[in-house]
């Protein structure tokens, strides 16, 4: 019976497999709403217009929430199975189902682990989970064939593809349990933990190991271990040698397999490209940008000292209606290791495309909304789409205050904006109770005073970041917090970024009644760190930083140190090693997460800033 199990074993395999292909093929799969998705970022994601997706999902063009399932239709939508569009070719999106495996994959799609995951940089052993969507490729004819369960006798991949390269082999002693065909970076250790021999067994069964080092293409006799040898047959008869010994890969041994390794970067080439318009009369815009690239320089200076090498490179863009091709056409500009730039949409998205073709980093460092970043693995989007921005506000703000009662005041000639319809959304969906008042002079301490509850935290918040509302409401405020009657209240002013540009005329204001403003920039101008810049900056450029939000000779700053560090320290292999990056930042939050499988990074760092109600000026970190 085992023997006759063994035999059909493949055959059940690839049935089962079929069969997995034929549940996807219905002309859509599924994706599963995460933090900060909304309609637009999803459709960029895989392709389809929003339409699209409200077609297959009624009432998703009301609201859509975390954890709930969308149908997506396939870009290429076909009435035939994902079998029959593999062979025909066409990339496509695959949703992960229960009992699927990466090696499942290769079989089903007729690929190599190798090409599915280089269409997924963002896919690992550790998330390949039942709900992930991965993209998969075009098949290409390649001298290469996908894996298929064949007759092996170690349950390795490495080990399988030894014996597949030396099924020609007539040399193979009987004592040895089978070869093994070295591989760049191989050494005795990992060789011998590869199979559960010990190095003097591999030794032992390969004497030239004792007078040479192993060499790449060399095959090796991998021995039997003691355990093995004590329970290994005097003689098998000729039916068992016969039977096939089917074993299947785990996620693990493919990913580690088919992931290539890091190399360092000697010397780091950097495009800078950015719209300093030259000749043109100075502008505001122009301003920013020349403080940014200051700030850069800064930074390379400090990396020099660090022993980081970098050769920069920077480009005038122009204005937005140029394009930047003949840049990007310059011979020097295909050895680029990152390209920090461009702003203007058009330039972003040809930027995009060289930068993906030629396999080179590119940080975005000031456009929100960049396509680009949901299909493209090499981009780094600094500033955060606004849903993603949002979504981590909410949840940092019940971390901060798990019980709030929120007391919104509007003005009446403005309507809410993305961030305040989204905030009440979330209150209500969480349960949280708030009030909406005017935010005029008409609303007395008296009428937002009977509106406070004593067992909560009482969160008083704008719904615009304009200064006008605002100006009104701040001695209001501080008749509120003055009041005896309301010291038995908890209560805060939670506010916008833009707020630390308003402590020129507000910050005694701030601090009175206890204000927190969310950010991902901030520099706090009392600590040594940001003094020092600042003097430097002054020193080198004999002018003072612009006070604007945020400060751009800053941005620069940690811009250019964070990724040029970087990619000094983890070379090409930055993308899996990013999180690593430890920095303390002048300015610049960064926490840079996978948008996908298959897209860029989006940083969603977020902090708050909190102007206490005793004087103290605190950066609340929640990473």
């Amino acid at each position: 019976m085992n023997r006759l199990f063994r035999h059909i074993l493949p055959i059940l395999l690839m049935a089962v497999m079929a069969q997995g292909a034929m549940a996807q093929s219905e002309g859509h799969f599924y994706h599963t709403v995460t933090k900060g998705q909304g309609l637009y970022s999803i459709s960029r994601m895989y392709g389809v217009t929003e339409a699209d997706i409200i077609a297959l999902n009624p009432g998703s063009e009301t609201v859509i929430k975390v954890g709930q399932q969308l149908r997506i239709p396939q870009t290429k939508q076909t009435s035939t199975t994902h079998v029959q569009q593999a062979q025909a070719g066409g990339e496509r999106f695959h949703t992960i189902k229960t009992g699927e495996t990466l090696y499942r994959l290769t079989v089903i799609y007729g690929l190599t682990a190798r090409e599915i995951c280089n269409a997924n940089p963002g896919l690992s052993a550790e998330n390949f989970k039942v709900g992930q969507v991965i993209v998969i490729p075009e098949k290409k004819e390649s001298a290469q064939q996908p894996l298929q369960p064949k007759e092996v006798t170690e349950p390795n991949p490495i080990a399988t593809q030894a014996v597949q390269s030396t099924q020609q082999s007539t040399g193979k002693d009987d004592n040895c349990k089978t070869t093994h065909l070295v591989k760049r970076k191989e050494n005795i250790y990992r060789i011998s933990r590869i199979y559960g021999i010990t190095e003097l067994e591999l030794v032992n069964a390969n004497p030239q190991l004792r007078e040479r080092k192993m060499q790449k293409g060399e095959v090796l006799c991998i021995p039997y271990s003691k355990a093995e040898l004590a329970k290994r047959p005097t003689k098998p008869t000729k039916q068992e040698e016969e039977v096939p010994v089917v074993t299947i890969p785990t996620n693990e041994e493919l990913f580690a397999d088919s992931r290539k390794e890091g190399e360092q970067i000697e010397q780091i080439k950097v495009a800078v490209i950015l719209p300093f318009m030259l000749g043109d009369s100075i502008t505001s815009d122009q301003m920013k940008m020349v403080e940014f690239y200051e700030g850069m320089l800064l930074a390379l200076d400090s990396l020099k000292r660090e022993g980081v090498s970098v050769d920069l490179h920077m480009y005038d863009s122009g204005n937005k209606w140029k394009s930047i091709a003949p840049i990007l056409s310059r011979p020097e500009m295909q050895k680029m290791n990152l390209i920090i730039g461009p702003v203007y949409d058009q330039h972003i998205a040809e930027a995009a495309a060289f930068a993906e073709s030629n396999g080179i980093r590119m940080v975005v460092p000031f456009a929100r909304q960049v396509d680009a970043v949901f299909t493209n693995p090499y981009i780094y989007q600094v500033n955060t789409p606004q849903s993603y921005f949002y979504s981590e506000v909410y949840d940092r703000f019940f971390m901060q205050f798990p019980h709030p009662n929120v007391i919104f005041f509007e003005s009446p000639e403005e309507k809410d904006d993305d961030l305040i319809g989204g905030f009440k959304r979330e209150l209500s969906y969480r349960n949280v109770p708030y009030t909406v008042l005017l935010a005029d002079t008409a609303t007395n301490k008296d009428t937002i005073m009977a509106h406070l509850d004593i067992e909560r935290q009482n969160i008083l918040m704008m719904t615009s970041e304009k200064s006008g509302s605002l100006n009104n409401m701040i001695p209001i405020f501080q008749l509120l917090v003055r009041d005896t009657a309301s010291t038995k209240y908890d209560k805060h002013l939670f506010g916008y970024p833009q707020y630390q540009v308003y402590t020129n005329n507000h910050l005694a204001s701030f601090y009175e009644i206890d204000t927190y403003f969310y950010s991902s920039f901030y520099t706090n101008n009392l600590l040594p760190e940001a003094k020092a810049f600042h003097q430097k900056y002054r020193r080198t450029y004999s002018k003072e930083i612009v006070n604007r939000y945020p400060k751009y000779a800053i941005l620069g700053f940690d811009i250019a140190y964070y990724f040029l560090k970087a990619m000094h320290l983890y070379g090409t292999d930055i993308d899996n090693r990013i999180g690593e990056m430890k920095y303390t930042p002048l300015q610049t939050g960064f926490k840079f997460e996978r948008v996908n499988n298959w897209g860029g990074f989006i940083n969603r760092k977020v902090f708050f800033v909190h102007f206490s109600k005793d004087y103290e000026l605190q950066t609340i970190d929640f990473d």
